[in-house]
């Protein structure tokens, strides 16, 4: 029996988390923007009309929020990750095993279903109605074919959103339409190596007969996804991503940092996320990098450190990490400099499994251990930083990130629930 793929995505997702709570928004152009409100991330299909680029700095495009009725936010990832998750919540009852790919992306494993151009529309009502996120489906034989299928499902208003590949006639259709820098792991540099072997669509990738010169070029993985576009499944469902080696965090400010206890705040923030994230693949790190600089513009003033933290013993817990770091903080920082930008990263991991214990520690790291997994709970469903360390501050603070378009919280916080008269 022939392996059948759905990849579900949802459509323009930070967008269409913005427009759930602001429906009279459904036909007006939408665009979310990256941290410090610095570029496009997202855009609905009236936003892409006006000509924004994915990426296209904010200042380029801002003067069609006076002309043409753009409406703009800041990212709210909060909010984001929430209907993600009550999105794949959805999906997983609606197949027998499920890869989450994505924040909005999933592939289901349909194998044995029947109609599927009609479950396809099934799964797509069942999104809406529960989560109202519209999402696309695409169905084929491998994950390639199934990514073009979705790509295809958005493009084309006949299909109504469900594209189906798994017959051979429907793929020759279909993959002779889409261009070669729009496959699924190709990418603009290699797109540009294809189309001097006279590779301009999927269609001539997968119909390419020297494979050995695709392997050679672009390696196994570009072979891989030339097989996938004939039918032949190489990537495995579930495949195991490999822990990260590093975890870090830095961003600008909006405002110049001056003092001391300010960084000391920020720094704790920035500790706190990549411990949680640390946390998320089950890991123990023994090495922190703190790190700050001034702005480039300022040639007279410029100052920067970078300062790496060795531990005792590899931990996961946020308390530790932070009072590790600040002590970094501590030897790198120095007065008079107007910092403009700082981060963490953490290194050297170990497997959470294998922490030892030795004669100088007690069973309060194992209890700290039970406590850092409670707080991640309570604030995956409860919002980012309810939970936190009285290091990171209590008060909001100019050197926060712009987010001068941010939404409300909607479905994490009693305070930002939406009202209806």
């Amino acid at each position: 029996m022939s392996r059948v793929i759905a990849l579900i995505d949802c459509n323009s997702f930070y967008c269409s988390c913005e427009r759930l709570f602001r429906p009279e928004l459904k036909n007006t152009p939408v665009v979310v923007l990256s941290n410090n409100d610095g570029c496009a991330v997202s855009r609905t299909p009236e936003a892409k009309a006006l000509g924004i680029k994915m990426g296209a700095p904010f200042f380029e495009f801002k003067h069609l929020t006076q002309t043409h009725g753009l409406k703009v936010f800041s990212a709210n990832f909060a909010l984001y990750t929430n209907l993600s998750d009550r999105v794949m919540k959805t999906l997983k009852k609606l197949a027998s095993d499920i890869e989450i790919y994505s924040v909005d992306e999933a592939f289901l494993d349909l194998t044995g279903m029947n109609n599927l151009d009609e479950y396809g529309q099934h799964i797509k009502h069942q999104v809406l109605l529960n989560v109202g996120i519209p999402v696309g489906v695409g169905i084929a034989p491998t994950k390639v074919l199934a990514k073009l299928a979705n790509h295809v499902a958005k493009k084309s208003l006949k299909a109504r959103g469900v594209v189906n590949l798994m017959s051979r006639k429907l793929q020759d259709a279909a993959l002779a339409q889409v261009a070669i820098e729009d496959v699924w792991g190709i990418g603009r540099a290699n797109s540009k190596k294809m189309y001097s072997l006279g590779i301009k669509t999927a269609k001539d990738l997968r119909d390419y007969k020297n494979e050995k010169l695709i392997q050679k070029i672009f390696t196994i993985t570009g072979l891989q996804i030339k097989q996938e576009l004939m039918g032949v499944e190489c990537l495995d469902f579930h495949k195991k991503e490999a822990p990260k080696k590093q975890i870090m965090c830095s961003r600008s400010f909006a405002e110049e940092i001056h003092q001391m206890q300010d960084m000391r705040e920020i720094i704790s923030q920035y500790i706190s996320d990549v411990a949680e994230k640390l946390r998320a693949q089950k890991s123990l790190c023994q090495v922190i990098s703190v790190f700050a600089r001034t702005s480039d513009f300022k040639a007279d003033r410029r100052y920067s450190f970078y300062q790496n933290v060795i531990l005792t013993h590899p931990t996961s817990n946020t308390f530790e990490l932070i009072e590790a770091a600040l002590a970094g903080l501590k030897q790198g920082f120095r007065t008079g400099f107007a910092y403009k930008k700082a981060g963490v990263c953490l290194g050297n991991f170990y497997p959470e499994t294998e922490m030892q214990l030795d004669l100088f520690q007690n069973m309060q790291r194992l209890q700290n251990i039970k406590l850092m997994h409670v707080m991640d709970a309570i604030n995956q469903r409860a919002g980012e930083m309810v939970l936190k360390s009285g290091a990171c501050g209590v008060t909001d603070h100019g050197y926060r990130m712009n987010r001068n378009f941010k939404s409300p919280r909607y479905t994490t916080s009693w305070i930002d629930l939406p009202r209806f008269a």
